[in-house]
């Protein structure tokens, strides 16, 4: 490996005249820049305990009426980022959102795409576009770049579900800003999940030869993916991921542009191994849970419980228990990396 000249070995003059002309030399700094093998990496693997956010969530409801918070969300912060970051991995933005009976949350749309994840509760709902889609548990839920959409509660317990955003790209671009509209005019009919979309493999004749829709399918009710994750299972090797992706029906492409999503299943005891990835990710537990082994760090995660995993990282994931499954939900930024060329998997080890 080439040894490069420092800083320090450069005339202080010479230093300060390219600080005047807002220069500076790349050699000092090239191995910080672009280090060999790995990027340096500050983002910390970590678990937000479901039996932490879930309580100063509702706390922050008591304290924070709607029409003070336009949306009542609690950050995870990466503690390697510092505190008040707004990312969990560099690029991936988790929130923790609450809405409670009776309330809703303002129509607005804005540049960075998002998703819903349900947690918990019943009687919520999201619009987008004049589509309405109930809220239940484990429901993924898409809000792109650009759609309006709104929240609402007509049920009798708190709604809570777990936001991702591709915030911290957006942000860095100086491109992040939200506009606010008039309540949505709502379709009346069932949403495409239940109508255009309900089976794989099928789409609306009417969409053949014809341009792609970039969102036709915006929500993905759960009781489904875990129906589909049991078929898929029975014909896995154990030691096999068992794992889904949320797609595009009408182009079988990533369902949103810079962030990716997948359901995983763990079988009774199981361990799985994924290849290291260029790619970050976030691990929402949504059924059971286990432990997750991440550059060496062991993890003990449970039902609602969330995981930040660092690019690079070495992971093996194991369910706990002997007898029930364990399911989760994966946000990634595999679709951006791809897009821009660099996104790599790497053989384990042997």
């Amino acid at each position: 490996m080439m040894e490069l000249g420092t800083l320090e070995e450069l005339p202080v003059a010479y230093r300060e005249k390219l600080a005047s002309s807002s220069l500076t030399p790349l050699w000092p700094m090239m191995r910080a820049a672009l280090p060999y093998d790995k990027p340096n990496r500050r983002t910390k693997p970590h678990v937000w305990a479901w039996s932490d956010v879930r309580p100063s969530l509702l706390e922050a409801g008591r304290l924070t009426p709607m029409e003070k918070a336009e949306r009542r969300v609690l950050i995870l912060s990466n503690p390697g980022l510092g505190l008040g970051a707004v990312s969990a991995t560099p690029s991936i933005f988790i929130g923790m959102q609450l809405i409670l009976p009776g309330e809703s949350a303002p129509t607005h749309k804005h540049s960075p795409s998002a998703i819903r994840m349900v947690i918990e509760g019943k009687g919520g709902y999201t619009t987008v576009q004049g589509e309405r889609c109930p809220m239940e548990k484990g429901d993924l839920i898409l809000t792109p770049s650009g759609l309006w959409h709104e929240h609402g509660h007509e049920g009798t317990d708190p709604v809570i579900w777990m936001d991702a955003l591709d915030l911290p790209i957006v942000g860095s671009m100086e491109a992040a800003y939200a506009v606010d509209g008039d309540l949505q005019n709502v379709r009346g009919e069932p949403d495409s999940s239940q109508t255009r979309y309900k089976r794989s493999g099928l789409v609306p004749y009417n969409s053949l030869g014809s341009r792609r829709a970039d969102y036709p399918l915006i929500r993905y009710p759960w009781a489904e993916v875990r129906d589909a994750l049991n078929s898929l299972a029975g014909v896995t090797a154990r030691g096999e991921a068992v794992q889904l992706a949320y797609v595009n029906p009408e182009t079988g492409r990533e369902c949103l542009p810079v962030l990716g999503f997948s359901a995983l299943m763990l079988r009774p005891g199981e361990t799985i191994k994924p290849v290291r990835r260029t790619s970050s990710a976030v691990l929402h537990c949504i059924e059971g849970g286990g432990q997750a082994n991440i550059d060496g760090e062991a993890l003990r995660f449970s039902e609602s419980d969330t995981m930040a995993i660092p690019t690079h990282a070495e992971i093996e994931i194991t369910n706990t228990s002997p007898t029930h499954p364990t399911f989760i939900f994966q946000v990634d930024d595999a679709p951006m990396q791809r897009k821009l060329g660099f996104y790599e998997e790497f053989a384990r080890a042997k």
